[in-house]
């Protein structure tokens, strides 16, 4: 078996994400064999540092010896069971834990299967809930410009990222779109604090006039992930928390990708002292094992559903998979890892490392941003450093980050023309060293003219 057969076999029968098929005719896909902490390896013997996490899932690398032990536990007990009517004690525990580490007042736990999922859950619960106290008028959401709250059709519908959504414009319901607090965009010596208290006048304003019809204000909090890594003040949410307490409106904090530790604290929020009404988690949940997501509410939104089956205010959302016990397992297991390894703390100084060994491309003549928040790192590549003018998409200049970068042995997966480490938290300074070289290094290749 090698990777030529299997990358042959493959493109005969599968359809992967977020990709172009036809780009695969002169760029093979590459099988993976096995993995290792953060190192992926192939049918012939290749290695590549996962620099992006498997998609900002994976936190403690590839066949981690706590969350396998957990698994194999597990699995010669239960593997899953119907969640409407039963119950079992890893989906329990999980949901102890997660009441217990997320901001105070989240004491509900409404398990689902992914990302997109629990941003459906999230936006129905608001809707019904204010539909349950009679206020049916309250039928919007609002959202930010450049966001990205995942593919199904609802969750796309609040995101702002033409790419993935204009395509399904048609099939969309209507959203209210307020300026990004993006930090990209600042004033010449203007603080990410300054500005997103500027830009938050927006919001403000249009909370005042839509209130009455809006149900629930939904963010990235700190970092719009998919939206190029664009970062903002976490001034912002409190502003947000404030604004959505005085106009009646629910604050949807969708911490999928930035939660648990990768923006320098467990979440996101907490640097805002802030408690959403929901809270959707996913990725990290499970250390990138198995698919997992989780709602997180307050009481006052769960006793709004309690009530007597003939007043049919309960919420009717299910999937098959609903706290699959594995998972759930899974999810114990990365919560362990936490709780007993003092991650948090350690993350703080393998961000001052990152941010050490990406110093050198802040002068870059085509590099018009270096940004940072805790464990995410992004480097914006433009073609004009002064104006900040943009490479065109159409030359895929991140395209050719990402094939050098393979070559070398790195996987980067660029965002457009932002090249971002978002590493496993195992990484070690001198793999982060190295991991700036190769970055330099494509970077170098992409940009020749």
């Amino acid at each position: 078996m090698n990777n030529a057969n299997l990358s042959d076999r493959d493109l005969s029968v599968l359809w992967h994400p977020c990709t172009q098929m036809k780009d695969h005719e002169n760029f093979p896909i590459i099988p993976i064999k096995t993995a290792q902490g953060v190192w992926l390896e192939d049918f012939d013997g290749n290695r590549y540092l996962d620099a992006i996490s498997s998609w900002w899932v994976n936190l403690f690398g590839h066949t981690n010896p706590v969350i396998n032990a957990a698994l194999k536990d597990q699995l010669d007990t239960l593997e899953h069971t119907i969640f409407a009517g039963f119950t079992h004690e890893s989906a329990i525990q999980l949901a102890e834990k997660l009441v217990e580490i997320t901001p105070p007042g989240l004491n509900r736990c409404f398990y689902a299967d992914n990302g997109s999922a629990a941003v459906e859950v999230a936006l129905k619960m608001s809707f019904h809930y204010w539909r349950n106290l009679g206020k049916t008028h309250k039928t919007k959401f609002i959202t930010l410009e450049n966001s990205y709250h995942g593919e199904t059709l609802g969750a796309l519908a609040v995101g702002n990222v033409a790419l993935y959504k204009a395509t399904y414009a048609p099939l969309l319901m209507d959203v209210i779109t307020v300026p990004s607090p993006d930090c990209y965009y600042c004033e010449l010596g203007e603080s990410w604090a300054d500005y997103s208290t500027r830009r938050f006048a927006l919001m403000e304003q249009i909370l005042a006039e839509h209130a009455d019809s809006v149900c629930a204000v939904i963010i990235e909090p700190l970092v719009q992930c998919a939206g190029n890594m664009r970062m903002y003040d976490a001034v912002y949410l409190k502003l947000l928390r404030e604004a959505c307490d005085k106009y009646a409106v629910h604050l949807i904090a969708d911490e999928i990708a930035v939660g648990f530790g990768r923006t320098g604290t467990l979440f996101a929020c907490e640097q805002a002292a802030i408690t959403p009404d929901f809270m959707c988690l996913s990725k990290g949940l499970t250390g990138g094992y198995l698919p997992l997501s989780a709602v997180l509410t307050t009481d006052n939104i769960y006793q709004a559903f309690y009530d007597d089956y003939t007043k049919l205010t309960a919420f009717l959302h299910s999937h098959s998979y609903t706290g699959n016990a594995l998972a759930c397992r899974a999810g114990l297991a990365t919560m362990t890892i936490f709780q007993q390894q003092n991650i948090i703390e350690k993350n703080h100084q393998l961000a001052k490392v990152m941010g050490i060994v990406a110093t050198r491309f802040h002068a870059h003549p085509q590099v018009a941003e270096v940004r940072q928040t805790g464990m995410i790192l992004a480097i914006e590549l433009v073609k004009n450093k002064l104006t900040r003018e943009p490479y065109p998409w159409q030359e895929r200049r991140g395209l050719k980050v990402y094939r050098y970068a393979l070559s070398k042995g790195v996987l980067l997966r660029p965002l457009g023309n932002v090249i971002y480490f978002m590493p496993p938290y195992v990484i070690t300074e001198a793999e982060l060293e190295w991991l700036a070289d190769i970055a330099w290094q494509a970077i170098q290749h992409a940009v020749r003219d």
